[in-house]
């Protein structure tokens, strides 16, 4: 997965607002499975993957439906993107603990 940017985060966290409370979690780790997809088949073939694109979030995201961007204060959109960034976590941790990824500072 190519390196997570503000607008990746904003653009995950509103498909996740877009999706039913319950799903909102494995959505978060199937965004973030598919840009790691996506990042592998676009450094191995040097073309983008025909359905998740350049390996990023946003590209990923920009597939599905987004809720319109909400005011940072809005609750439901910040418990979107902290489910966002606990996924991002437990995926930097797997993958340092696997050897793959810097351990987190």
């Amino acid at each position: 997965m190519l390196p997570v940017l503000h607008g990746d985060l904003c653009w995950s966290a509103r498909a996740l607002l877009a999706a039913p409370p319950d799903a909102r979690a494995g959505l978060a780790r199937q965004l973030i499975a598919q840009a790691e997809r996506a990042d592998r088949h676009t450094r191995r073939t040097g073309r983008l993957h025909p359905v998740w694109g350049d390996g990023s979030l946003m590209c990923v995201a920009g597939r599905l439906p987004r809720a319109a961007e909400p005011f940072v204060d809005d609750l439901a959109y910040c418990a979107c993107l902290i489910t966002m960034l606990r996924a991002l976590e437990r995926h930097k941790m797997r993958g340092a603990a696997r050897g793959k990824l810097p351990a987190p500072a």
